[in-house]
């Protein structure tokens, strides 16, 4: 298998993809090695400052030291001068919050996964002509999960996965697997950068509901 598969398949396994952003490397790394050891094995770290480029680096010098079995993904990727950009210190995946096709085309060079963000059927197609095997549904808070149960017939086979406002509530991730999402980005939700003591067991107790969940 290519990377590009590798990496979906590790998405799915897991069934959530957690994300955040800070602007600090150490903290940074503190809260990857906090997930990696709660069982975390695919993650994304978001394009959400001028620090990104800098601590995503630290981020995959620290997974390459002691973490090997770790896929990092970058998110929050609009253009292809950003995505060039991440690619070359070595993204292993790119999330995108909307559908920018050069940015597919470029990371689909690279046999890269690309996740597009879409919030219409018409972004959705858009994003199917250029071969997006897993669509992030965004914001999932607005959209929800009658939204996917609505569109799923008509795009039989696409694998969705639903980010912004996903919980940490059986209740609420049944309702999105039921509705037919493969697996669920937690940002928020999951992780706050300013209070990361309860992360290890909240991301085990995710974990735990997903299993729970599908």
């Amino acid at each position: 298998m290519n990377l590009k598969e590798i990496v979906l398949d590790k998405i799915l396994e897991q069934g959530i993809l957690p994300l955040f952003f800070h602007h600090d490397k150490a903290e940074s790394i503190a809260i990857l090695r906090t997930l990696y050891q709660a069982g975390i094995r695919v993650f994304e770290f978001t394009n959400r400052g001028p620090e990104a480029l800098t601590v995503f680096e630290s981020l995959i010098a620290a997974r390459n030291l002691d973490m090997p079995d770790l896929y990092l993904g970058i998110g929050t990727i609009k253009s292809v001068e950003e995505a060039q950009q991440f690619l070359q210190i070595g993204a292993d995946f790119i999330v995108s919050p909307i559908v920018n096709p050069l940015v597919g085309s470029l990371v689909h060079e690279q046999h890269k996964l690309w996740i597009p963000g879409c919030m219409t059927p018409t972004e959705i197609y858009t994003a199917q002509q250029q071969q997006a095997a897993l669509i992030k549904l965004f914001p999932a808070n607005i959209l929800g999960p009658t939204f996917m149960s609505s569109i799923r017939d008509l795009f039989k086979g696409q694998k969705f996965m639903p980010t912004g406002g996903v919980e940490i509530e059986m209740e609420n991730l049944k309702a999105w697997f039921n509705s037919g999402v493969c697996a669920v980005g937690m940002g928020s939700k999951l992780i706050d950068p300013k209070d990361t003591g309860n992360l290890f067991e909240n991301t085990k107790k995710a974990l735990d509901f997903v299993s729970k969940a599908r």
